[in-house]
This record gives structure tokens, sequence and C-alpha cells, in this order.
């Protein structure tokens, strides 16, 4: 693999990758709405798998796994490609993509606290503030005048999609405590595979032998999110920051939820309602404020 991109390039693809992750909310929604949420999960990890392989092997960096780097194969296979996944799609039959970008785009306010917690990482005053700004973006979001305390199924979904984050952050945390042997791209297929095979079976056990009515739109959709959203992003983010700098390229990637929430207008009908960016604002702005004074709040996959 080439050791770098010229800026413009590396900015071409961060582009694609905030595109592909923007979009991928509404992409989901709309399949869950003809596959059940594990299946749909599984089916978008084997189109992933089938497409990183020839991808590495192309560019002579298919390996196997060394025994170092297994726990962390199985943590982010486990709790962000398998528990986080699932969680979106099942929570996004109940919740409108609007509402489940923000509450999954709370992950780094949790991994700033976990990480405090778990890893001694200091939480600075500017750290801090943007932990403050992100709890206020969360509490915008269960406002009982933009949230219907009443509906149990809009309420179980927002807990599904927080649960989510709470998944993510965990493994981010994990992973920033590993000791690396490979590359997390060279790793990235052994994780697809391993979710894949994970979540058929949980998906066999749970909502029982798929039956699925295939359409073109919905094969389409399909190899979209695997392919381009999962397969392209991974491959995408690791020449990108062998060619930005960190702070950069985190700062980009907060465009991802923006452009999510007007995907879903544009593609779901979406309303654009006011509270949404309210909280988005929050979130970000605290975001952003974490990453230009201590570093990176965020994993570079979804």
């Amino acid at each position: 693999m080439a050791s770098g991109l010229s800026t413009r390039n590396a900015a071409v693809l961060l582009s694609g990758v905030v595109l592909a992750w923007g979009t991928n909310w509404p992409v989901t929604k709309l399949i869950v709405h003809d596959v059940p949420p594990l299946w749909a999960t599984a089916i978008r990890c084997m189109i992933a798998a089938a497409t990183l392989a020839p991808m590495l092997w192309a560019q002579g960096t298919f390996i196997v796994p060394k025994r170092g780097d297994l726990p962390v194969v199985f943590c982010t296979s486990i709790l962000h490609l398998v528990a986080f996944s699932a969680l979106v799609a099942a929570g996004l039959q109940y919740v409108p993509a609007g509402r489940a970008i923000v509450l999954g785009y709370t992950t780094p306010i949790w991994v700033a606290i976990g990480a405090a917690m778990l890893l001694s990482e200091p939480i600075t005053r500017h750290r801090a503030l943007g932990i403050v700004f992100g709890l206020a973006g969360l509490a915008v979001i269960f406002n009982p005048q933009t949230l219907d305390w009443s509906d149990r199924q809009a309420l179980f979904g927002s807990g599904l999609i927080l649960l989510a984050a709470f998944c993510w952050a965990g493994n981010i945390v994990y992973v920033r405590a590993h000791r690396w042997i490979s590359t997390p791209f060279q790793l990235v297929f052994w994780q697809v595979l391993l979710a894949a095979a994970l979540l058929s079976l949980i998906a066999w056990l749970a909502e029982g032998p798929p039956h699925i009515a295939w359409t073109a739109r919905l094969a389409a959709l399909m190899l979209y999110s695997g392919i381009v959203c999962t397969a392209f992003a991974n491959w995408a983010m690791t020449m990108v920051n062998r060619s930005l700098p960190a702070v950069t390229t985190s700062l980009c990637l907060l465009a991802t939820p923006l452009l999510g929430i007007v995907s879903a207008a544009a593609i779901l009908n979406e309303p654009l309602e006011p509270s949404l960016f309210l909280a988005m604002a929050l979130i970000i702005g605290g975001i952003a404020l974490g990453t230009v004074a201590g570093g990176s709040l965020r994993e570079k996959t979804t």
C-alpha cells in the first residue's frame, strides 16, 4: 500500500468517507423495512468481508492475525460490528434516522469518560466542557417537548441507539489500550468475517431462517451498505490517516452526522427538526472542543 496520498487526493477520499457514513443511516433504515435487523447486519458484514479479502490480497497485505492481535479482533467484532451495528439497525425500526444519528454520535463523549476511568487519560478543562456540551445535547434529545415519553416504542428505540453508542465507546477505549502488531486495516477483514458468522448464528436463533423478498432496490441498498459504507470507507480511512493530520481528519469527520440528518430528510422525507440541529450543534461542539484541545475522541470506523 502506498505510504501516503497527496493532500488533494486524501481530501477526496475523506469526502467519500463522510458521504458513505452519513448516508448509511437512512440506507440502513430503508433496509430494515424489508430485512430483520440481525440478518441485515449479518448480510452487510458478509458483503464487506467478500469485498475486503480481494482488496487486501491485491495489495499484498492479506494476513492471518497474530496471537497478540486476537483480542482486538474479538473486541471490535463483538462490541462494534455485532453489538453497535445490530442495536442501531434494531433501533432504526422505532426512531427516525435523524434522531438515531444524534444519539449514535454521542459516542465520543462516553469515550472521554471511559478513557478517564479505565486508561487514566486526564479530563482537561476543555474536555470537561466538551462533555458538558455533549450531555446538554443529549438532554435536548430527551426533553419531553421533543420526545413523547408516552411513546414506548420511541423510548425503546432511543435506548437501543444509546446502548449502541456505549458499546462503540467501550470498543474504542479498548482499542486505545491495545498494542498493535498488524495494522488496523489488515484486521478489518477478520473482524467483519467473525461478525458475519456471529450475527448469522444469533439471527438464526433469534429471528429464524431468513425469508427475504429480494428486489433490485434492496440488493442495491445492501451492496451500498456493505461495499461502500463498510469496505471502501475502512480502506479509505486507512489511506487518509497516512496522509492528513489526525486533528484535521477528526474535525472533517464531524460533518458526517450533519450530512446524515440532511440525507435522512432527503431520502426518507424526515422533517428537519430545529431540536435535532440544536442537539447536534452541542454534541459536535463538545467533540470539536475535546479534539482540538487534547486529541481525537473518536474511532475512525463505523
